[in-house]
């Protein structure tokens, strides 16, 4: 699948967001056990509070997508092929998020640190994992925000503006599909 160019940069976007987020994990720096394991639980609450964010977040985004077919539906426009394909790559990359979220959320509430079977050495692993998982899940609720804006300008652009060279087709695009 060729990506266009405003996805490349959402893309990029989302990227730089991961790095500021786990340059915050870097600046920590090295930790030990004990250290990681406190951490650990001070920051469980907090990583819990982001992932049913994020799942509340992607949950509204796809049935406000639902919403947007509607509307688009009901237009008198010829919607393009380009502007389904839009929304069906926010609707991907959203349910991708979603589903990361739900899975990250389980997986950080099993109780490693009140297990006693988990050797100390362990949690400054656990803790480094459990940040590049919240890094990497709120960098791609960027990129799925960042999405779900482009679509909403191009959807002003197309409808609201009357821009034809965005989303709607015309006549002609009509016409060079039939001599093709």
């Amino acid at each position: 699948m060729k990506l266009k160019v405003y996805v490349k940069r959402i893309i990029l976007a989302g990227f730089i967001a991961l790095i500021i987020l786990a340059a915050g994990a870097y600046a920590i720096g090295d930790l030990s056990g004990y250290e990681a394991k406190e951490l650990f639980k001070k920051s469980i609450s907090g990583i819990n509070m982001l992932s049913n964010t994020i799942i509340l977040a992607s949950t509204t985004i796809l049935a406000l997508l639902l919403t947007v077919l509607g509307i688009s539906n009901d237009l008198n426009n010829k919607l393009n092929d380009d502007y389904y394909k839009n929304i069906l790559l926010v609707a991907k990359f959203d349910t991708v998020v979603l589903i990361s979220a739900i899975l990250s959320f389980i997986l950080l509430n099993l109780p490693i640190a009140e297990g006693d079977n988990v050797p100390e050495r362990w949690y400054s692993i656990i803790y480094y994992i459990t940040l590049g998982i919240t890094s990497i899940l709120g960098a791609s609720l960027t990129v799925v925000v960042l999405m779900l804006y482009n679509t909403v300008v191009n959807m002003i652009k197309s409808i609201g503006l009357g821009n034809d060279k965005i989303f709607a087709e015309t006549d002609d695009c009509d016409s060079d599909k039939k001599k093709d």
